[in-house]
């Protein structure tokens, strides 16, 4: 590819990037007009289905993802993925009822699963010899950490002064044109050698991602932990993963290869992917929650205290491209993030009804910070120690344990809180007390939130310890089709 190829192929990426992180904010402030529209009698109990059904179809993706990457190429895969989730988008704004517009987020969600790994591999094949590393973290970061600030704005603007549908057909102008543009201006690395899919696995590895993802949407919410619901998910999503484990064993190309998990960068860095999916994933939810509830921020304000996190994440992209440019190694940034994001959390737990809305701006700063580095230098990582014949495979196997830490740490916190909160009533009617009861049951949920963010931090501790084993020698560049070779831990 010529230098101005690389250019709009690069731009590309980073359009593929805003549309995924903006989608899931812009569609969650429009639920109300979506539910009057659509379904005024019954629409509130099935709303949740809106983001469980393009959450569980995007999880159970990733794995396929990855194996297609390194079989077909980057490329036909990459446009696959943003043609689904156009399809999904436009099916979306078409809708005509509830249940259309739920089936509709699933097809969307099929193509969001590649939205963000399959352009982290298109944007490693997109880099030149004289950069190697962190530029597609670096301008990720930025561009990710600009698109969750506008988000929240966007999503309210639209749900306020224009039809609830804009939510999804604002993806088509930019999506068709970055769809048209990388057509024909990319040219990456074909078909692999071994054209091998293991479709058996790739369900298998999707049937335990979809039976967790729902176990942890229902326990405790929808159903009780002890329904035949939850346990007769929770039975599917153990014998889906035990066999998935046995496939690995009696295959010659399984799903998620094992000959990765003995390289220590990529066992530690999806260990530090799922940990901190597991810590960050209520961060932003108790934090909003806090800001109306305890300290009567109106929901349309309290968006804006994202500001902070979005500038940490931009400002996080920008200097760890700039400083491993001069030779900074990933290795250097995972620590670094992990122990930012640990600071954050411990101020986060330090935050009462009468502490400063400046103290909170600060942590989300923090937290945008550490979150802006272990971002993009897990998958940095995890392309760099990867095989070359294995690369779709070891991103998109990061990000698949990220989601699968996300959904059990909003199960897990979301529990945790529950029995923490000794106020009056449930957290449920928290919104509903008045005058002394509320005041009681304020301060208890504020305690109860702390303790959740100490548990946080002490993932996050745990993830500084993860950091500091990574190997200090960064592995011998490998070509496509050579056995993974393990580096010498320092």
């Amino acid at each position: 590819m010529s230098p101005i190829q690389r250019r709009l192929g690069f731009l590309v990426c980073l359009v593929t990037i805003v549309l995924a992180v903006l989608d899931t904010q812009i569609v969650s402030a429009a639920t109300v007009p979506i539910v009057r529209d659509l379904d005024p009698a019954h629409g509130i109990a099935r709303i949740p289905w809106l983001v469980s059904a393009y959450s569980l179809a995007s999880a159970a993706m990733l794995p396929l993802y990855g194996r297609l990457c390194d079989v077909l190429g980057a490329k036909p895969v990459f446009l696959g993925a943003l043609g689904a989730f156009l399809t999904g988008s436009a099916l979306c704004g078409a809708a005509p009822s509830l249940g259309w517009l739920i089936a509709s987020r699933a097809v969307q969600g099929i193509g969001a699963g590649g939205l963000m790994s399959v352009t982290m591999v298109v944007i490693a094949h997109l880099k030149g010899p004289e950069e190697k590393r962190n530029g597609g973290a670096a301008a990720g970061g930025f561009v990710a950490g600009g698109a969750m600030s506008v988000g929240p704005w966007l999503g309210g603007f639209l749900s306020q002064h224009a039809d609830w549908r804009w939510a999804f057909l604002i993806n088509l102008p930019l999506g068709v044109a970055a769809l048209l543009t990388g057509a024909v201006v990319l040219r990456l690395p074909g078909a692999g050698r071994d054209r091998s899919v293991d479709v058996p696995g790739a369900a298998l590895a999707a049937t335990f991602a979809t039976a967790l993802l729902l176990v942890t949407e229902w326990g405790g919410k929808q159903y009780a932990w002890t329904s035949p619901q939850v346990l007769g998910t929770a039975l599917a999503c153990a014998a889906s993963l035990a066999l998935l484990l046995r496939r690995r064993r009696t295959v010659s190309e399984p799903i998620l290869p094992p000959a990765l998990f003995r390289v220590p960068e990529l066992r530690l860095g999806f260990a530090l992917q799922g940990l901190t999916g597991l810590a960050l994933t209520g961060a932003i939810y108790y934090v909003m929650i806090y800001l109306q509830v305890a300290r009567a921020v109106p929901s349309s304000s309290a968006g804006l205290f994202l500001l902070p996190m979005a500038a940490g994440i931009m400002t996080a992209g920008v200097v760890t491209g700039r400083l491993g440019a001069r030779g900074r190694s990933e290795r250097t940034f995972v620590i670094s993030g992990s122990a930012v994001t640990l600071a954050a959390f411990l101020l986060l737990a330090d935050t009462g009804t009468g502490t400063s809305l400046w103290q909170v701006r600060g942590a989300l700063l923090l937290l945008g910070a550490g979150f802006g580095q272990l971002l993009g230098q897990l998958v940095q990582l995890a392309q760099t120690a990867a095989p070359a014949h294995s690369l779709g495979v070891a991103t998109t196997a990061g990000r698949f344990f990220q989601t699968l830490g996300t959904a059990l740490g909003a199960s897990l916190f979301g529990t945790l809180l529950g029995r923490l909160y000794d106020g009056p009533g449930g957290i449920g009617s928290l919104a509903a007390l008045r005058g002394a009861e509320r005041v009681r049951g304020v301060a208890a949920y504020v305690s109860a939130m702390d303790t959740v963010f100490l548990c946080a931090a002490g993932i996050m501790l745990l993830c500084l310890v993860l950091a500091v084993r990574l190997p200090r020698n960064r592995p011998a560049p490998q070509e496509p089709g050579e056995p993974v070779r393990e580096p010498v831990p320092a």
